[in-house]
């Protein structure tokens, strides 16, 4: 195979991985045009369509998908190939393309991110924050940061934050209206605030008594899928609220906030990075994960 021949290949892949012409001419590193230009000639070359254009999307066709198949292994293990030489360069470098929860952009990355980026000059990292799962193999990440009840089971997952616990709080002011409640159950008379998923569902409350684990279905006037406007309307003495104890650890320290119902509210396993069980991670990736861990 010529030198010209495998780069078109290569090139065919990222476009029908990535389903856009920019972003495979991005992580490729060339323009889109000349990227398009090449495909048009590797479908000149093999008399047959590979790709379906149009002026908002591009797929591959039946053809494209059938040779995508066939050359999908050759080519992973010539990118791994090149990717172990960095065992013999004194420097890491490589892409890494990460998709992240709100929250662990918020945390993880904003802490270690920057000095991994100062300590490492020659890897590039994209971070893409959403709150929507993504399907990391098909959407072209190499890995993930997510809560680690989130992970799927066949991924590796790697802790790359500490255990972290969800608090039930309440303002002074709003406790002078209603009493402390007891046991869960009394939370049906008390006025919370609730985050909207994106499944549509009000995220439960998750508490546990005596190894016996159970979800509150709180009675929410408010509800958002915005932490900060949840936790201003907690503040203000509105509500009640269900937020992560770090977040508000010295406000109970110093009286401005109230912690209710303490012994059901347990640990939960947190932040974990997790990609796909491949025979060699990517230096680059390795990297990051060793930074992240720390």
């Amino acid at each position: 195979m010529e030198r010209n021949e495998l780069n078109d290949l290569l090139a065919f892949a990222s476009v029908a991985r990535e389903r856009s012409f920019t972003r495979a001419a991005a992580k490729l590193g060339i323009s889109p045009s000349a990227l398009s230009h090449a495909m048009r000639n590797l479908e000149a070359r093999l008399d047959v369509r590979l790709l379906a254009r149009t002026t908002r999307s591009v797929a591959p066709t039946e053809a494209g998908e059938r040779l995508l198949d066939t050359v999908s292994p050759a080519l992973t293990s010539i990118e791994e190939g090149l990717a172990s030489l960095a065992h013999w360069r004194s420097r890491v470098s490589g892409t890494v393309r990460l998709t992240a929860s709100t929250y662990a952009a918020q945390t993880v990355l904003l802490q270690k991110l920057p000095a991994f980026l100062l300590a490492h000059p020659e890897v590039k990292v994209e971070v893409n924050v959403e709150d929507r799962l993504s399907d990391i193999v098909s959407e072209g990440f190499d890995a993930g940061i997510r809560f680690h009840m989130s992970v799927d089971k066949d991924m590796i997952a790697i802790p790359v934050g500490p255990t972290l616990r969800a608090v039930i709080i309440g303002t002074p002011a709003y406790f002078e209206q209603y009493p402390l409640p007891k046991k869960p159950a009394d939370l049906k008379n008390h006025v919370c605030v609730g985050f909207r998923l994106r499944s549509g569902a009000i995220m439960p409350w998750d508490l546990e008594e005596d190894g016996r684990e159970f979800n509150i279905r709180p009675n929410c006037q408010f509800i958002a899928n915005d932490g900060a406007l949840m936790a201003a309307a907690v503040r203000s003495g509105a509500a009640l609220g269900y937020m992560m104890e770090e977040e508000v650890a010295d406000e109970i320290a110093d009286g401005r906030l109230i912690q209710v119902l303490d012994a059901w509210c347990v640990p939960f396993p947190g932040l974990h990075l997790y990609h796909p069980s491949r025979r060699q991670s990517p230096p680059a990736l390795r990297a990051l994960i060793t930074a992240l861990r720390t």
